[in-house]
C-alpha cells in the first residue's frame, strides 16, 4: 500500500530555523513553510497539513494570535499546533500552554525531541480521525 507522506507546516520568521527544520523533516514529511502568520493563512487556502509547528514570537501576528485564528476557523480548527518557543524551560511551559495547543518545544531543540513530538501527535491524531 502506497501511503501518502504526512505533512507539517512550519511557521517561523527565522530563516535559520526554517533551514534546520527542513533538513530534519524533509525526508520523512512533506514540509511546507511560512515566514509569518499572514503567509500561513494564505497557504492554508490550498493545503491542510497534519501538524503545524508555530513560532510564538513573530512580527505582525504572534503565535497566540495565529492559534486563535486557526481554532476559530472550522477548516483549520482540528489541525494540531505545537508551539516553538525560546522562552521558559521544558518544565514550565505546559502551565502556560494556551487552549488549543497540542504541545510546545523550547528552542534550541534537540532533533530527536522534535521528531518524537511530531510523530506522537501525528500518529495520535490520525488514529483518532480514523476511529471517529
Amino acid at each position: 500500500m502506497n501511503e501518502k507522506k504526512k505533512s507539517v507546516l512550519l511557521v517561523d520568521d527565522s530563516t535559520t530555523n526554517l533551514t534546520l527544520v527542513n533538513a530534519l523533516l524533509s525526508n520523512t514529511y512533506t514540509l511546507y513553510t511560512a515566514i509569518s502568520g499572514i503567509r500561513m493563512f494564505q497557504l492554508l487556502k490550498n493545503i491542510k497539513p497534519d501538524l503545524i509547528l508555530l513560532d510564538i514570537e513573530m512580527p505582525e501576528m504572534d503565535g497566540y494570535e495565529v492559534l486563535k485564528g486557526l481554532k476559530s476557523n472550522c477548516d483549520t480548527a482540528d489541525i494540531p499546533v505545537v508551539f516553538l518557543t525560546a522562552h521558559g524551560t521544558e518544565g514550565t511551559g505546559p502551565r502556560n500552554l494556551p487552549p488549543g495547543a497540542a504541545g510546545y518545544i523550547t528552542k534550541p531543540f534537540s532533533p530527536q525531541l522534535l521528531m518524537n513530538t511530531i510523530e506522537r501527535i501525528i500518529l495520535g491524531s490520525s488514529h483518532d480521525r480514523h476511529n471517529l
